[in-house]
């Protein structure tokens, strides 16, 4: 397997590890220059992308890339990567046997705490919700063009070592925000790496949540953190006396329940299926700093 990871960031990273693992080698990109000595000491092969152009040694290794795996959020003006390749995708890569596109369950939008499955009709609220159904639907089409399995991997609120309540806790920033029936489901980092695997070594298609088994209030998860680490959790505030950015707030608007039961039929096993064993594990084993 070789793999190209169009920003290898938090979740990109994790999924080069597990790929990495199975004896797969990984090329990724970056905006920035200054990471990518970073990447290269985990392991990844690492090229600068700006978005708007592709380097020479950039299209080699795309041209060797069996598997494809694109993190990139759109913009207004759509994806990034299928913008610059259009209709010479195939041409791009030669190689191509599998595409995953890294989304998110925002593109479901709010369904009043209930239940969502791959089989809900998204009705995104937010800019960006919209703009990452008009992505997964491009990749989509331009896998079905392609003759490649194409997987959407829509993602919950992204977590683990060095992105934790526990971080949140230790640098004072921390709240317990209350909002009456409002819950949240979580994908820890590690598990995207293998769920991503997972269906990449079956040559999978189609749409997946990634999250975990118990969506919950998102005070309960700050509330535990702090009974593992043995200090006093923030008071509780009440969501609307709290001062929240634009896109914060955003995520409050939108309350649903994700399940994951599609993905764990298939025989997928997540090592963290809810929060408090992630936590736990997390806590006792040191890795919360990352």
């Amino acid at each position: 397997m070789q793999m190209m990871i169009f920003g290898a960031g938090y979740s990109g990273q994790a999924i080069a590890a597990e790929v990495r693992k199975a004896g797969g080698t990984v090329s990724g990109t970056t905006r920035s220059a200054e990471k990518l000595a970073s990447l290269e000491a985990q392991g990844i092969k690492a090229h600068v992308f700006d978005g708007l152009s592709l380097s020479e040694p950039l299209k080699a290794a795309m041209a060797e890339t069996t598997h494809l795996v694109q993190s990139i959020a759109p913009g207004q003006a759509g994806d990034p990567l299928l913008n610059l390749c259009g209709e010479d995708l195939a041409a791009a890569f030669p190689s191509l046997r599998w595409i995953a596109y890294l989304s998110t369950v925002g593109v479901y939008g709010d369904h009043g705490g209930g239940w969502v499955t791959e089989e809900t009709p998204c009705r995104p609220v937010s800019a960006r919700s919209v703009e990452r159904v008009a992505a997964e639907e491009a990749w989509m089409e331009a896998g079905k063009k392609l003759g490649v399995p194409t997987a959407i991997l829509r993602l919950s609120g992204i977590y683990g070592p060095g992105r934790n309540g526990f971080m949140n806790l230790a640098q004072g920033t921390a709240r317990r925000l209350v909002k009456p029936g409002q819950v949240f489901n979580r994908i820890r980092v590690e598990d995207i790496g293998a769920a991503s695997l997972f269906l990449a070594g079956r040559s999978l298609g189609g749409i997946f949540n990634v999250t975990d088994n118990e969506p919950a209030p998102p005070q309960d998860v700050v509330a535990e953190a702090a009974r593992l680490m043995g200090v006093e959790p923030p008071p509780e505030q009440a969501f609307e006396t709290a001062e929240l950015s634009p896109m914060a707030r955003s995520f409050y608007g939108e309350n649903k329940r994700v399940s994951n039961e599609k993905l764990r039929n298939l025989g997928f096993s997540f090592l963290f299926p809810e929060y408090r064993v992630s936590l736990s594990q997390m806590w006792e084993s040191g890795g919360w700093k990352g």
